[in-house]
């Protein structure tokens, strides 16, 4: 059965177990990820129930909105995505929470660590492991040896555990920080001259459309590799990137709930990453690099840029 919560109260579904999710958007992306983490949930439990919530952006339906979701007293929330999983962490401070959707939980404060998340909110991350991507940008640049990042304060502490990842890879990691717009072309001219591979993060900070114009035209102009952080980033230029399925991860999320319902720990259970990664290159600029794709990744590519 399939409630949706707008702006009054919905009273508790009997002694059945009720999850209450909680997006802001109908994007694709997010009704995937809310597909497979109900059909996942179905699947292990027979009485599972689902209160389903797009939140609101005035304050008066939004505050309605918090009012319904406690007025139905739901076993566990689900969020999909930053600005859901925020609103459930603070206005549901008991409730366990399963986030899907979400880039860098930790930085955003929703839980301690992946490995241990702590607390009561846990979930499906969209962190694809840096190990996968320093060896895929390898495998496309066998003789990388030296990895460059750019990062704002906002991303600054993901650079030591890289650092860590590189070094054990046999790779050096130099990541420059960039302080503001009118920094960036100083910050990418350091860069230039000393690495094999420009190497990308989720940074909203850096990545503005302006910003992002730039650093992929002057990468390109100067035969310098960048590894994307998504899809469009390949579509706009980059050689690379590593992508995911976001029903995949809602798939994630819907196993962690079930493992809450069977008794599991929030604080316990280490937050997912991707378990299905896409790949996706841009054949116009691997040939204006004179890189050659591996024919293994061209026959497993989910979207080829032309």
């Amino acid at each position: 059965m399939l409630i949706i919560v707008a702006v009054v109260g919905v009273p508790r579904l009997g002694a059945a177990e009720t999850v209450a999710i909680l997006s802001s958007d109908t994007l694709t992306s997010t009704r995937r990820a809310i597909s497979g983490a109900q059909s996942t949930l179905t699947a292990m439990r027979s009485d599972v129930q689902f209160i389903k919530v797009q939140l609101q952006n005035d304050s008066a339906g939004f505050a309605q909105q918090i009012d319904s979701i406690r007025a139905a007293s739901p076993d566990i929330i689900l969020t999909v995505g930053t600005t859901a999983t925020r609103v459930a962490k603070e206005n549901f401070p008991s409730t366990p929470i399963v986030f899907s959707s979400v880039m860098y939980p930790v930085i955003s404060g929703f839980v301690e660590s992946l490995e241990r998340p702590g607390n009561h909110v846990t979930g499906a991350s969209l962190d694809i492991p840096i190990d996968i991507q320093f060896a895929k940008f390898r495998q496309i640049i066998p003789d990388m040896k030296r990895v460059g990042v750019l990062y704002t304060t906002n991303t600054a502490s993901l650079i030591p555990a890289a650092r860590v990842v590189a070094a054990n890879m046999g790779l050096e990691l130099t990541a420059v920080e960039v302080n503001g717009p009118r920094d960036l072309p100083r910050a990418l001219d350091s860069l230039v001259a000393e690495v094999d591979g420009l190497w990308s993060l989720a940074d909203p900070i850096l990545f503005s459309p302006q910003s992002t114009k730039y650093i992929l035209l002057n990468s390109l102009r100067r035969g310098l590799p960048l590894m994307g952080f998504s899809r469009n980033v390949v579509e706009s230029g980059a050689l690379f990137a590593l992508d995911f399925d976001y029903k995949a991860i809602g798939r994630q999320a819907g196993s962690l709930v079930n493992d809450i319902f069977n008794g599991a720990s929030p604080a316990r259970l280490a937050v997912t990453t991707p378990d299905i990664i896409w790949f996706h290159y841009n054949e116009k600029t691997a040939g204006h690099l004179q890189v050659s794709i591996p024919p293994d990744l061209i026959a497993i590519a989910k979207e080829v840029y032309r």
